[in-house]
Formats: C-alpha cells, structure tokens, sequence
C-alpha cells in the first residue's frame, strides 16, 4: 500500500507512487560515468566564457584597481565555498547537491530556496549564453548566419541532444570543446603580454566626487563593491561540480579533488586574463568592449586584426559552447533532483534508457530558448543568473556552518581546511555579493525577486505537502532527525 512506501507526501499524506523501488528506477542516473580528470574539466567549462566576455564590464564600474580588488574577493569567496562544498559533497554525494546540503541544515524551506536559486543560475545561463554565441556567430561570418532565434534554437537542440545520448559521451565532448577554450586564453596572454604596458592599466578617467577615488580607483571605493558580479563572472558556476556525484566515479574523493583543482585553473585563468588584457590594450578601451579579448590584442597592434585576433575569436566561440553545454547539464540534474523529491512536479525526474532525465533537459531547453527569442537580452538574463548563484552561495555556506555546530560527529571522508572559519568567509562575502547585484543592475535582481515569490508560492501551497520521503536527500534529512527524536527520548 501507498502509505507504507516511504513516498507519502510528508505534511498531508498525499498519493505517492505505488513502489517506492519502482518510482527510484524509473529515475536512476548513470553512475561512474566520470571520474575526477572529467569532474575537473566539468568545473572549468562551466566557467570558462566568462574568461573571454562579460568580465571587462566591472572596468566601467570600478576601475582597474576596483575590478582586481573585487576579483580577489570574490576569488576568495569561491574558494572558500568551493572547499565547504567538497566536505558537504562527501558526506552527500547525490545528484541535488547544494539543495541536498540545505535541506538537512535548513529544512524543507531552506532545501527548496537553495534548489530554486540554483535552478534560476543554470537556466537562465544558458539561455544568455546562447544570445552571446549567436552574436559570435555573426561576428565571425560563419555560414552567412545572423544572430537570432535559429541560431538559438540550433544551439539547443543540438547540445540537449548530445546530452540526451548519454552523459559520458557529453562529458567527453565538454572536455575536449573547454580544453580548446583554456589553450586558446594561454596563447592570448602569450600574445598579450608583448605588449604589455603597466600605465595603462589605470588610464580610466578619474571621478573626483566619488569617496577614495584615485588613479587606482577611479569610482572610489563603492567601485570595488560594484564590481563584484563581475568578478564573479571568472568563477561563476564551478559550485556546480556537486551536481554530478551520482554519476561520478567513487564520489566521495573524486568531487574533492576535481573542485580543488577546477578551483586552482580558474583562478590562475582569472590572472592570465585580466592583467595582461587590461595593460595590452588600456582599461578604458576595454570597458565596454563585447569580445575584450581581440579587442585587446586589435587596439594593441593599431586596430587591425591578427591571425591571433582571429584564433582567440574563434577560440571565443568555443568557450561559450562549453559553458553553455555544461550549464545544461548543471541545471538538468538540479531539476532531476528536485522533482524526484517532489519539490517540483515528479514527471520531470524520469529518466530515459540511456539514464539521462530527458524531461529535465527538454523542458529547461525550452524555457531558455523561449526567454532567449523573446527578450534577445543576454546580459539581463546572465545578470539575474548572477542574483540567483549569491543567493544560493549565502544558503549553501549557511549549510555548512549549521552542520558544524549541530551535527559535529557526522562523518565527513573529507574535511573542509579552516572549518566553518572558511565557510563563514564565503558566508559574508556571498551576502555582500547578494547586495552588489542590485547596485549593477536592479532591474535583473528584482525580476529574480518576482520568480522566487512565484516558486514559494507553488511550494508553500502545493509540494510542500507532496515531498518523496524515498529521495535520497530526504531520507538523509529524516535520518537526521529521528536521531535527533531518539536523543531526545
């Protein structure tokens, strides 16, 4: 009978599926499709376009000096939240990952508002990022093609396909397409620093009336808190790894190692880009640049293009192929997860005979190229992404913290460095950031606003009371607190 499945609905006792073993089959993933060298390369392509667009924009808001210091800052914020995330994901390797986290630390309510502000990241990203490919494509000549739905619509149906065939060979073609992208930014820094000129980093015009403003800042200090979601946009999406665990290989060393290493690339990719676009080319001519890094290497050389110009163009193109199918994969397995408890309608957690959630990749694909015909506005889409990625950043460091304190005893096969000293640091960072996004575009932050309130208004009066008590990051959280109700007996 229903009721003695464990799927109950928590709250109301609603129908659940019949078998509980039934329900979990029909929604299992591929396990040991990956292991840490593809877990590395998954971490990096999720963030690699932003190393070659989008980051030179913070230049406008804060200087150079503002958008290095912010930079750092997020960089420490990241890393920090990276290694919290790597003892959460050991002691909960499955497919929810930061929802996973918080809902053991923080309830129902915290578990949903975390999957939600991911989900929010890893769909409106893509759709952004495809608006970005299409004006690449454009840009480039390539089969006489303008930027514009079909280009959208290509972009989706071709790399939701590849997903849907299996995620090894997706994985796979993510790591060979992102390899390309990191090789092609070695090369550009090669070129770049031959030209190399540290006065003109700090050639953005002074403006005097801002508070501590200066050659190094020109929009004073506030400039530094301003750039913040830009330099998110070098990190941006390597939370994501956690989202792979239950189809990595031994998850519990595999996710780890690859977060601490896909951490330590795009950090040295973060120097390798900055620096050397900024002082080739001058901030100021970088600042509202849409491709800063030819751009960069064109002013450099007198504003004629290059055979280099033109590879980092192309290489460019590659870049945003990899995030944009990594993205894809990232926000299909928050879905998946979130459905198969419940959360959201459970139809969207059934997987195909290839183990791939087709429903979780199709219907995400056509809200992104819906919302990417439609608005045509990819930098207001990446900047609501960019609300909803702090968002949950602030939840899922909160997570580790509560779970220090109040659990101390579970067993963690991988201990985060510092403690909750680091993940207090993410924490506080991650709220600041939360508050820079209104200060750069609070048009996006209060769009990411009106779709939390909807998403609480379908959880709080609908799947709240229809959760799948059989989910794996359920039965982690029960198990949770009936030993919580034993100690109290």
């Amino acid at each position: 009978m229903a009721e003695d499945t464990g799927l109950r609905g928590r709250d109301t006792g609603s129908p659940a599926p019949a078998s509980e073993e039934a329900y979990l089959q029909r929604r299992t993933l591929r396990r040991g499709s990956a292991g840490w060298l593809l877990l590395t390369g998954l971490g990096v392509a999720y963030v690699v376009s932003g190393d070659y667009a989008g980051w030179n924009f913070g230049l406008a808001e804060g200087g150079f000096g503002g958008l290095a210091v912010a930079t750092v800052l997020m960089g420490v914020m990241y890393a920090c939240m990276v290694f919290s995330l790597a003892e959460l994901s050991s002691i909960l390797p499955t497919a929810g990952g930061g929802y996973g986290f918080a809902r053991r630390a923080l309830g129902t309510w915290g578990g949903f508002l975390t999957g939600t502000a991911i989900l929010i990241e890893y769909v409106l990203a893509p759709a952004a990022i495809s608006v970005f490919i299409g004006g690449y494509v454009e840009s480039l000549g390539l089969f006489g093609l303008e930027s514009g739905w079909p280009v959208y619509l290509a972009c989706f149906v071709l790399f939701t396909g590849v997903h849907l065939w299996g995620v090894g060979e997706a994985l796979r073609f993510s790591f060979v397409v992102t390899g390309i992208a990191v090789a092609a930014l070695l090369v550009f820094c090669i070129g770049a620093l031959t030209h190399f000129d540290g006065g003109s980093l700090n050639d953005i015009a002074v403006d005097s009336s801002a508070f501590g403003s200066g050659s190094w800042l020109p929009y004073g200090l506030l400039g530094i808190w301003a750039a913040f979601p830009f330099g998110m946009w070098f990190f941006l999406g390597v939370e994501g790894v956690p989202l792979a665990a239950e189809e990595a290989k031994d998850p519990e060393r595999t996710l780890p190692r690859a977060m601490a290493a896909a951490i330590g690339i795009l950090v040295l990719l973060a120097l390798l880009t900055l620096l050397p676009a900024a002082g080739a080319a001058g901030s100021d001519a970088l600042k509202d640049a849409d491709n800063p890094l030819v751009a960069a290497l064109e002013t450099a050389t007198g504003g004629d293009p290059t055979t280099l110009s033109r590879v980092v163009n192309y290489a460019g193109l590659a870049g945003l192929v990899a995030s944009f199918f990594s993205l894809i994969y990232a926000g299909s397995r928050q879905l998946f997860a979130l459905s198969r408890a419940g959360y959201l309608p459970r139809f969207l957690s059934l997987t195909s005979r290839r183990k791939a959630p087709y429903l979780g990749l199709i219907v995400p694909a056509a809200i992104g190229f819906g919302l990417a015909a439609a608005t045509g506005d990819g930098a207001r889409m990446l900047n609501i992404a960019v609300f909803g990625a702090a968002v949950s950043y602030v939840l899922m460091s909160l997570s580790h913290i509560v779970l220090r304190r109040r659990e101390p005893g579970l067993h963690r096969p991988y201990r985060t460095p510092g403690g909750v000293w680091t993940s207090s640091v993410a924490f506080v960072l991650a709220c600041s950031a939360v508050v820079a996004t209104f200060l750069v575009d609070p048009t996006a932050a209060g769009i990411a606003l009106i779709l939390y309130v909807v998403a609480v208004g379908y959880f709080a009066f609908y799947s709240r009371h229809r959760l799948v008590a059989g989910a794996p990051e359920e039965e982690f959280a029960a198990l949770a607190e009936a030993e919580a109700e034993l100690e109290k007996g």
